[in-house]
């Protein structure tokens, strides 16, 4: 009797296994169906972007720039330079100071030539080529020109070109270093490649500009390079003509590029808005240390024509106190200048500008009438 009952419970129990396994079989087969009979739903293009992204980081930022630098697209005269200065100033520099050391000659040099350049740049190229903050007499004009050329930018005219495309498209496609295609792109890949159509400069006004433009190359060469090392030579001798090619040349070019690049990369990324958040531009005090001033993007951008790009008085802005003090020596004249009240607007406007405790009617805490202002 037992037997018999363990046989038929064990039976029972084999058959409630076997009614599980087949339920939910059934149930597994009438969703299959289900799935079947449900509309295929198409991924919007947002939807297949967040799929690609959930690839490796770096596979995704290394497919991106292949895309970018396709071969047929790159300038490889720029690209070789830019390239072989760096490979220069990485491994033919501190090979020279190893072997023969650094005097306060190859220093002085340096620094004076990084200065002449990067001025060259922010007053010239940029403030007075560009924009037309101000008018400058003949001498301030070629020595722009001249030194400007040093830092392998190409010309005033290209530059300025350029930059007002810039400023037009900021952050769309059209814009030459636009930040949207990433920070790489924006700080020099857009230099690696060809330009997408050639520009035609005719009718312009300023012989100087022209004739910088035609020679620009040669003027480079010259300034950056054969007169520097010349100055070497007859310091002391052949070690010094070296040492002034690698240091106040090479070296030179590299530092002084990659802090105007900054500009373009850096200041579309990091620091504050207190002016428009209509573009990507940033205000950091940190990137004006580094050059002459221009690292107050952001207010640059909203107030293109102004010739100070630090309006505070407390911002360091070496470019806007040089300019003023031409003035002063009859060298430029017609300094603009945006209007106080103007630029509280803005900043009442965008929401900055507040103190911890101060009223919502104050107005923020600019540049107060009568008050010192370059």
């Amino acid at each position: 009797m037992e037997s018999t009952i363990t046989q038929n419970g064990g039976l029972y129990a084999l058959l409630r296994a076997r009614d599980r396994q087949s339920g939910h079989a059934l149930r597994l087969t009438r969703r299959a169906h289900a799935r079947k009979a449900m509309p295929r739903e198409e991924k919007t293009p947002e939807e297949h972007s967040k799929v690609a992204t959930t690839k490796p980081r770096y596979v995704w930022w290394l497919g991106r720039i292949a895309h970018q630098f396709r071969f047929e697209r790159i300038n490889w005269t720029t690209s070789s330079f830019l390239i072989g200065t760096v490979g220069l100033t990485l491994t033919a520099v501190p090979v020279y100071l190893w072997y023969f050391g650094v005097d306060w000659f190859q220093v002085a040099l340096f620094f004076g030539m990084l200065a002449a350049t990067l001025s060259s740049l922010t007053i010239g190229y940029h403030r007075l080529f560009s924009h037309i903050t101000f008018q400058a007499s003949w001498p301030v004009r070629l020595f722009t020109l001249i030194m400007g050329a040093a830092a392998f930018e190409n010309s005033a005219l290209m530059w300025a070109s350029e930059h007002r495309t810039h400023h037009k498209h900021v952050d769309h496609d059209d814009d030459p270093y636009s930040i949207s295609k990433g920070f790489f792109y924006a700080h020099i890949g857009w230099l690696l490649l060809k330009l997408k159509t050639e520009l035609a400069y005719d009718n312009v006004p300023d012989r100087l500009v022209r004739w910088q433009h035609r020679y620009v190359q040669v003027i480079a060469v010259l300034v950056s390079f054969v007169i520097p090392s010349l100055a070497g030579a007859l310091w002391n001798g052949w070690p010094g003509a070296l040492g002034a090619f690698l240091i106040a040349g090479v070296a030179r070019i590299v530092v002084l590029q990659h802090c105007t690049f900054l500009i373009n990369s850096a200041c579309h990324v990091f620091g504050t808005q207190p002016y428009s958040t209509r573009c990507s531009a940033r205000d950091s005090w940190v990137l004006a240390l580094f050059t002459m001033g221009e690292g107050y993007h952001n207010y640059h951008h909203e107030f293109q024509h102004d010739y100070r790009n630090g309006v505070q008085p407390w911002n360091f802005d070496p470019t806007k106190w040089m300019i003023w003090t031409l003035s002063k020596l009859g060298l430029t004249r017609n300094l603009r200048r945006v209007p106080i009240a103007k630029i509280r607007l803005a900043q009442q406007a965008n929401g900055s500008g507040a103190r911890p405790g101060m009223q919502h009617d104050e107005p923020p805490p600019l540049i107060a009438e009568g008050a010192f202002s370059l």
